[in-house]
């Protein structure tokens, strides 16, 4: 009898546990259902999930695969919305892999080995959905083409791009981020014509590239611009009025000389943040009124005068704090020749001024 008893006890633990395990399921359901997928296609996409990669129930249409060292792209689930392959030793972009993901929103293939000759033609063209493009730290010699014009951000740094095939961003009305740092870009690869077809670009990345002059060609829409760690050696007059939106400008790190940036350049544009550390100047250039923050560390400047570089008359700056006053708040001159104090025309211009480092 006590054998019978424990025996019926056991099976009573077995199907409690089973039951709170369907319970489970239950509970897990409702979220997945809501995240936009019918159950049918969250078990079909689970089910077709590659071996080598992860599908996590709670982000059904997430496929992962990074950091497998992969040499080839598994097939794509169909239902799948965001692909990530970073961290792999893919070589090529085959149109069969992805022939299945007609729904792919972002795909994530940074830290791989991909050329631009493993790169299929139409491979990328064929996603009409896909917004994400990410392929940093890859092997390719030059901006893929065919791409969707459903792209809104493209990032291709560090790379060995040297060539921006004219007409690859035609069509691309919706892109409005393009990062193309730390590759072999020169003065000839970055203009007008290879840049035609950003109509919406907002922010551009030429930065850590071999450039010697500022490049032509970008589209007024244009709004944070980094052009870090180049050879540009001057800035041509009225250059910001064809970018009347530019608010965020980098260009430390480069071989400007105040002989090559007129006093009066950036006085045409929106500029807000203006960074110019690094570089060769000996003098600071006229500010604009509506500068927040400039950085003029590590240049050659030995002095700073406001009856030089203010935008207004200190005579017309009075004390109430109005829209004639300048609104620079942050200004660094740390690695210069200047010694402190700050000359006191200098104070009554910026009157904004919270932080000055010297």
């Amino acid at each position: 009898m006590p054998t019978t008893h424990t025996s019926w006890s056991s099976r009573l633990d077995i199907e409690m546990a089973r039951l709170l395990s369907f319970l489970c399921i239950l509970c897990l359901v409702p979220p997945v259902i809501g995240q936009d997928i019918p159950y049918e296609e969250f078990l079909a996409q689970i089910q077709a999930c590659p071996r080598e990669c992860r599908c996590p129930a709670n982000f059904p249409r997430a496929v992962y695969c990074d950091n497998k060292g992969l040499k080839s792209i598994p097939n794509v689930p169909l239902h799948t919305w965001y692909l990530y392959l970073q961290n792999n030793l893919i070589e090529a972009l085959s149109a069969d892999a992805f022939r299945n993901a007609t729904q792919l929103r972002w795909i994530n293939l940074n830290h791989n080995k991909i050329t631009s000759e493993g790169v299929e033609e139409g491979v990328l063209g064929s996603m009409s959905r896909l917004a994400h493009l990410y392929m940093d730290d890859n092997l390719l010699s030059s901006v893929p083409s065919s791409l969707p014009a459903s792209l809104e951000h493209l990032r291709l740094s560090r790379n060995r791009i040297s060539k921006i095939p004219a007409g690859v961003f035609n069509g691309l009305d919706k892109l409005n981020l393009l990062d193309l740092q730390g590759n072999k870009l020169m003065d000839d690869a970055v203009t007008e014509v290879n840049l035609k077809g950003l109509s919406n670009l907002v922010q551009i990345n030429l930065a850590k590239n071999q450039l010697t002059s500022m490049p032509l060609g970008l589209p007024p829409t244009t709004t944070q611009l980094f052009l870090d760690g180049n050879n540009i050696e001057k800035i041509p007059a009225g250059y910001f009025k064809g970018l009347p939106k530019v608010a965020f400008l980098r260009l430390n790190h480069n071989k400007l000389g105040s002989g090559g940036v007129p006093k009066d350049v950036f006085n045409a544009s929106s500029i807000l943040d203006l960074q110019l550390s690094h570089n060769e100047l000996t003098e600071v250039p006229l500010i604009p009124s509506g500068l927040e923050h400039l950085h003029l560390d590590h240049n050659k400047i030995k002095s700073v005068s406001g009856s030089n570089v203010c935008p207004v008359s200190i005579d017309a700056v009075d004390d109430s704090v109005n829209e004639s006053v300048p609104r620079l708040r942050y200004l660094r001159l740390d690695g210069n020749d200047i010694k402190p104090p700050i000359p006191r025309d200098v104070i009554l211009c910026f009157r904004l001024l919270r932080s000055i480092v010297i």
